[in-house]
């Protein structure tokens, strides 16, 4: 083999070297107790220096597609993808270290690698993660760092080639959190994102559209710092992500911390709805699709219950109860980030602007058409008297109805029940005489 042949010429030329000098001692009449001692000084220097295999002596094995371990596994490192990958420079016992004393070929289990070692922030950061968490709590399916930089391999995430350049990342993030025999090994609550990532508007972009820009897994939830949702550090905690998603759509963060869900975010009220609760958080959709803008409804209404309850109590409302999104919903009105309330004149229901709202569908609207009650409530007396009590009649007059022809009906069937004869039709009129029949 390649290592034992080179390291055994390199022990000669020492030897060799070694004859020299004690030749030359010798001939300068040196003590013999100090020619030993430099003797011995060189051979022990050149167990040193062969101590130490480079990286030829490695590959001299390693570089064979069909080299394996013990246990089956593939021990090949590719000569060329190694040169070219980031660590090429280095030698192969700057990681492992307990390589650099050891005799070729060398014990086959190996000390674990420390990253930490020349990667000491990333390694950190790591170790705060969840994946961390989970790998200190005994799940060995938790990612580690080969998991998304690869071994022998590794390039810089602005390579197109590395795992964890922008356009790979859902495949990288998929190995994981795409594979059901993991969610279920790992645990993971949530499932599979991936697959739900790639249909949402994100996935699309980047994925089918190439835009690199377009929001992946790191921009959310981070790249080594990675923390679950209910962590304050976390970028998906419910208070951080207008701030996250603000890092793309800063003039929506602005629209959203001015209005008035966002001010009560910042004044620490956490119920207040996010950017997560309507659009979701992985399956983003277009918000001018017709699916979007009937569901959001529903979104709306887990906070604003009654209000959606009134509001499909109109003819907008039942139009979209149709499946038809060609009319008015929540956000025409109130508008979608910039909410107010109708008391603040910045507000789109505010007196000063709501005939300019109507007239966004309705454009000859004026003053009389504004008055409409969009969220008119007949169970409301004190809102809507005129509809309370006309509602409180019409209910009389149609249970009035149904019992007055109840009864009649029965009366009648039980006279049907006992054989009654239908009554005698009356005898018909005899015509009067005229006064002047003879």
């Amino acid at each position: 083999m390649y290592g034992p042949i080179q390291r055994t010429n390199r022990t000669l030329a020492v030897l060799s070297r070694t004859r020299w000098r004690a030749k030359f001692l010798h001939r300068m009449s040196v003590p013999l107790w100090r020619f030993a001692a430099v003797l011995t000084a060189s051979v022990a220097a050149a167990t040193l220096a062969l101590a130490a295999p480079a990286n030829d002596d490695c590959l001299a094995c390693h570089d064979d597609a069909g080299i394996t371990a013990g246990d089956g596994r593939s021990v090949t490192v590719s000569a060329k993808p190694f040169a070219d990958s980031v660590h090429g420079p280095l030698s192969c016992i700057d990681c492992h270290a307990d390589l650099a004393h050891a005799d070729l070929p060398h014990p086959e289990k190996l000390a674990k690698v420390d990253c930490a070692v020349c990667h000491a922030d990333p390694v950190s950061a790591y170790g705060k993660s969840v994946h961390a968490e989970a790998r200190r709590n005994g799940n060995s399916v938790a990612a580690t760092c080969i998991d998304c930089h690869g071994k022998h391999d590794i390039r810089p995430s602005t390579d197109p080639a590395s795992p964890t350049y922008g356009l790979h990342l859902p495949a990288t993030c998929g190995k994981c959190h795409g594979d059901p025999k993991v969610i279920a090994a790992g645990k993971i609550r949530i499932g599979d994102v991936v697959t739900t990532y790639h249909d949402s508007i994100h996935g699309k972009a980047l994925e089918k559209s190439g835009l690199v820009v377009s929001a992946k897994c790191t921009d959310c939830h981070g790249n080594h710092e990675i923390r679950r949702k209910s962590d304050p550090g976390s970028g998906v905690f419910r208070a951080n992500v207008p701030a996250t998603c603000g890092k793309c759509h800063e003039g929506i963060r602005a629209q959203y911390a001015s209005g008035v869900h966002g001010t009560k975010l910042a004044a620490g009220n956490p119920n207040v709805p996010v950017c997560s609760d309507c659009h979701t958080a992985h399956h983003i959709e277009r918000t001018d699709a017709d699916r979007w803008k009937l569901d959001v409804l529903a979104e709306c209404g887990s906070c604003h219950a009654q209000s959606l309850k009134t509001y499909r109590d109109t003819f907008h409302g039942q139009v979209t109860s149709l499946g038809f999104a060609r009319v008015a919903s929540c956000a025409d009105c109130h508008g979608a980030h910039a909410i107010f309330p109708k008391t603040d004149p910045r507000s789109t229901i505010s007196g000063e602007h709501r005939v300019e709202t109507c007239r966004k569908c309705h454009a000859g609207a004026g003053a009389s058409f504004a008055r409409y009650d969009p969220h008119a409530d007949k169970r409301d007396a004190d809102r809507n008297p005129p509809l309370y009590w006309t509602a409180r009649f019409m209910q009389l007059l149609l249970g009035g109805v149904f019992v007055f022809f109840g009864l009649h009906t029965s009366l009648w069937f039980q006279r049907l029940l006992r054989g009654d004869p239908p009554p005698k039709p009356p005898k018909p009129l005899k015509p009067p005489k005229r006064k002047d029949a003879r």
